[in-house]
């Protein structure tokens, strides 16, 4: 029964896949350019190991879609389940579907220590794949996703560091045996980005900020957030800023009518960036433990805040940024607050 269900999801996403990714040169000719994003997070930068001590995603972003009903942009199956969600009929507004697949790593702060750590967070690892639609104007981007993974062993969260680890040559971590137990993972996500100030000159120089809100729901995850970005600098894009490795985090991705791409006028960007961040937690996996077995766990602070500012370089096809982290304690007894560094690299074709 299991395999069965599998193969009625496994082959209907595959089939969606395809038909987005060939699109990829249609759009090319209409100068709606396709978007990867590869993002590297690490405390590393901040010369710790421990927490969130390490993050990977690989995401892409559709051409516009707004034509996929008319066109054949999409396959006529996926059409009934795209029109039950909100936000896609309003006029004037491009739409994307964004592909992620990743995966997050946590640590206690001793890695050397072999037994458990009961007044430390539990190891973990969490990797998944996500689906997202967006639907966007040069002053909001709604995007709506689910992501699907597993927590525990089979994250190969536990192969993964030993490997850099020792490829690096640092400190062999030996607790991983007592990591939260293997967990299915569902996240269901919604959140708003809204563009409220937008200013630049006639030689490019500018500024905008961008004030998020949104919610998170599932065994994985359950918060609300929100925050505010800000940024000045040259010929800034029309994107929704730079943001970190999390649900709806996909922002990249310009509206096509003032993006950046091999045919725009402007083609170069430098600008840098700021910004806020909270969420009140509801729950949180990797620290409250297993939801349907007895792990280790511990107590979680409710609310949690992230300052982050950096730089962002965009020429061409491609967009470059750098982001440090301040990280507000995340569970009770946390010695200090926790600091790392994100690196997003996009490609536009």
């Amino acid at each position: 029964m299991k395999t069965l269900m599998l193969k009625k999801l496994f082959f209907p996403l595959t089939l969606l896949i395809l038909s987005l990714l060939s699109q990829g040169s249609a759009a090319a000719e209409r100068d709606e350019p396709s978007t990867f994003t590869f993002y590297f997070e690490n405390d590393l930068f901040s010369d710790t190991d421990q927490n969130y001590t390490n993050g990977v995603k690989l995401s892409w972003v559709s051409p516009d879609l707004t034509g996929y009903a008319e066109d054949g942009r999409l396959p006529e199956w996926s059409l009934k389940y795209i029109r039950f969600l909100p936000f896609i009929n309003e006029p004037g507004l491009e739409r994307n579907i964004a592909l992620s697949i990743g995966q997050n790593m946590y640590t206690p702060e001793d890695i050397s220590e072999v037994e458990l750590v009961e007044d430390d967070r539990p190891y973990a690892g969490w990797t998944y794949f996500g689906i997202a639609f967006h639907s966007k104007n040069e002053r909001r981007l709604d995007t709506i996703e689910v992501q699907l993974g597993i927590v525990g062993p089979e994250s190969f969260a536990e192969e993964t560091q030993k490997l850099v680890h020792e490829l690096v040559d640092a400190k062999r971590p030996k607790g991983w045996d007592n990591q939260l137990h293997n967990e299915p993972g569902l996240a269901m996500v919604y959140e708003r980005r809204f563009r409220f100030l937008r200013e630049e000159g006639v030689t490019g120089m500018g500024y905008d900020a961008i004030a998020h809100l949104g919610a998170t729901v599932g065994n994985v995850y359950t918060y609300a957030n929100t925050g505010m970005e800000v940024r000045l600098g040259w010929n800034i894009p029309t994107d929704f800023g730079t943001a970190l490795i999390r649900p709806a985090g996909d922002t990249s991705a310009t509206v096509s009518a003032r993006g950046f791409g091999p045919r725009k006028k402007k083609r170069f960007s430098l600008h840098l960036y700021a910004g806020v961040s909270g969420r009140l937690v509801l729950r949180d996996i990797f620290l409250d433990g297993n939801t349907f077995t007895d792990s280790h766990s511990i107590n979680k602070e409710y609310f949690v805040g992230d300052a982050y500012a950096g730089v962002s370089l965009a020429f061409a096809r491609f967009k470059l940024a750098y982001t440090q982290v301040a990280r507000s304690k995340e569970f009770e007894g946390q010695d200090d607050n926790h600091s790392f560094g994100s690196i997003a690299l996009s490609f536009f074709y």
